[in-house]
């Protein structure tokens, strides 16, 4: 996406609404990875406004953060509960906290905000750096082909319509590159608000063999938070690496 740049994508506006778009399956999430935090503490890549690790504290684990977007980490610090989280500032691919954990986590596609295989490569990597020798990298995305059919490379998708605002998504796919360039488009009568994002969709099979050269393995995959078995039917997964 010409001049799109990753690095500002979550500025200021994005940081100060993001909480509005809370996903509701956050105590899933946080139960889940408290059980594999075992000596109390995780590392979280991109931790934004703390919609993971703030719930994941209330059960009395350590989370710190690695996070590129300084407005995010502003509005985490922002919230009473969210000033005992230690973050980094910088990028997840090569940012180091300098401390080992049993559990590092990187949730909700956010592996796809890294634009080119070798920097997914890097961000497993520096999972791996990060971990404990028994300790587990858990990673969540969707499944690309729930957002892309394999006989279309864009699409223009309807996501709100109200009597005061409109919302589209549209976005177009590059399957030589794997990059999904989208804007989200709302039309209100004060005017048109643009939000553009670039991911780089990669299926499991790929994150895998990114395990595999950061020497680690997968454990096991679900489907959700609720460890529903991974199938055909699935649109998105849960998996857990580990050495």
């Amino acid at each position: 996406m010409k001049d799109f740049d990753p690095a500002t994508s979550f500025g200021s506006d994005a940081a100060a609404h993001y909480d509005e778009y809370k996903r509701g399956d956050e105590e899933d999430a946080a139960a889940f990875l408290a059980e594999y935090a075992k000596e109390g503490s995780a590392l979280e890549f991109a931790i934004g406004t703390g919609r993971i690790a703030l719930p994941l504290a209330t059960k009395g684990i350590q989370v710190d953060g690695i996070e590129l977007s300084p407005h995010m980490v502003k509005q985490l610090h922002a919230k009473p509960e969210g000033q005992n989280i230690n973050v980094i500032i910088g990028d997840m691919s090569s940012a180091t906290t300098n401390r080992h954990y049993p559990l590092v986590y990187l949730v909700f596609n956010t592996i796809f905000n890294l634009l080119t295989a070798d920097n997914q490569i890097r961000c497993f990597e520096n999972a791996a750096r990060h971990l404990t020798p028994n300790g587990h990298f858990i990673v969540e995305t969707a499944l690309p082909h729930a957002w892309i059919s394999p006989d279309k490379s864009d699409y223009v998708h309807t996501e709100y319509v109200g009597k005061e605002m409109v919302v589209l998504d549209v976005a177009r796919y590059d399957p030589a590159t794997q990059l999904l360039e989208e804007n989200h488009v709302q039309f209100t009568a004060q005017g048109i608000t643009m939000s553009p994002i670039v991911c780089r969709l990669i299926t499991p099979g790929e994150m895998d063999l990114m395990a595999r050269i950061a020497g680690m393995r997968l454990i096991q995959r679900f489907s959700n938070w609720q460890r529903s078995a991974f199938d055909i039917n699935s649109k998105a997964h849960v998996s857990i690496y580990g050495f």
